[in-house]
């Protein structure tokens, strides 16, 4: 992904609610399961680790990316945004 495109995404993300929460338990695989599945209705998921969580919220982000076969697009203190176009049919076209 280059610079221009993952700034692209950056711009898109900035309007998304967080869908997803960390909590205490950190990454289960109930969560990557649902994380999964929600990639089957978007393209760009915002993902927010609360306070309780010891974890680093980018060592979550990749653990998650590397997972679901996303791509991580940005850690901004407790949250991220992670990327999977569709196969078929992507809805979002980043620019060359």
């Amino acid at each position: 992904m280059t610079s221009k495109q993952r700034a692209y995404l950056k711009g898109l993300a900035n309007n998304l609610n967080p869908i997803f929460q960390v909590g205490k338990n950190s990454l289960t695989p109930e969560l990557t399961e649902s994380v999964n599945e929600a990639f089957n209705k978007n393209e760009l998921i915002k993902i927010a680790v609360l306070k309780n969580c010891l974890d680093d919220p980018a060592e979550i982000a990749e653990m998650i990316a590397g997972r679901t076969h996303s791509q991580v697009v940005q850690v901004i203190g407790k949250k991220f945004v992670l990327y999977k176009p569709y196969k078929e049919k992507p809805r979002i076209v980043l620019p060359m």
